[in-house]
């Protein structure tokens, strides 16, 4: 339940104190300069790790413009963590989100506002998600109340719609061939008790392999997802035709004529048919 991402961090501001009058409009400074002046503290809350990139130097930008005006970009890599909701798995929707804001001041102090056309994402062909859409990205700003203060918290969240291919190839049909074999078995004569009993425990073995596989790739989750319910319902069907032989066989065998009777009967029909000759 998380997601690596990519990002170009970028942040403006302004700090009167960084006034300057020059022919230049803007100064672009390197990365040394970064420690001698104020920058926000911004943290992302729901990363588990994130790194800034520091090969062949520094990926940071610095730029400020006569008028005090600051613009401070990075590049970073984040892992952060996305609640996955698997009920209508595989045929799901997901938000994943990555939440920002300051750590030490609360919004009397840092207001964090978008810039408008604030996120741009990158072409869609660069992005590695072999399971997924991506369906489009939406922001929101909150308030978080603590009992440190109350922070302005900025959230963007990537919608991703998930791609049935891989679990029908994986999953759906096998299930769906597995429990038509299963119904092989109807067509078996009824006293070739040893190829019906294989048939049936066979499907049964089989679908209880594909139902570990289909699991295997999952968070443990311990609600039933879609695709449960598909091999569940499968498993039973395929649990049921072996029943069917079972209950068959033993319904057949107990209302079987007494084979003494049947002796009998025999016995009498050479008779009467000897007097017809006489």
């Amino acid at each position: 339940m998380e997601y690596t991402i990519d990002i170009f961090f970028a942040q403006t501001w302004y700090d009167r104190r960084l006034r300057f009058n020059s022919t230049l409009n803007v100064l672009t400074l390197n990365s040394n300069m970064v420690g001698k002046i104020w920058i926000p503290d911004t943290i992302f809350r729901n990363s588990k790790r994130a790194d800034s990139h520091w090969i062949t130097t520094p990926n940071q930008l610095l730029r400020i413009w006569n008028d005090g005006k600051i613009l401070y970009t990075l590049r970073l890599t984040i892992e952060a963590e996305c609640q996955l909701y698997l009920h209508n798995f595989p045929m799901d929707e997901q938000s994943c989100p990555l939440v920002f804001s300051s750590y030490g001041y609360p919004k009397e102090e840092i207001t964090y506002r978008w810039r408008k056309y604030s996120i741009e994402v990158a072409d869609q062909r660069s992005w590695r998600l072999y399971q997924f859409d991506f369906v489009g990205l939406r922001n929101t700003s909150d308030l978080l109340k603590t009992t440190a203060g109350d922070y302005t918290v900025m959230t963007v969240y990537f919608d991703l719609s998930r791609r049935m291919g891989y679990f029908a190839i994986q999953t759906y049909i096998p299930c769906i061939l597995t429990v038509v074999l299963s119904w092989v078995s109807f067509w078996i004569k009824r006293d070739s008790t040893p190829a019906r009993t294989t048939l049936g425990i066979t499907t049964v073995l089989t679908m209880t392999t594909l139902s570990t596989i289909s699991r295997k790739a999952l968070p443990k989750v311990s609600y039933i997802t879609a695709m449960d319910l598909f091999v569940s319902v499968c498993f039973i069907f395929v649990f049921a035709a072996l029943m069917e032989y079972a209950t068959l066989n033993y319904l057949v065998g107990t209302k079987r004529p007494n084979p003494i009777k049947r002796g009998v009967c025999g016995r009498h029909r050479p008779m009467l048919h000897h007097h017809h000759h006489q």
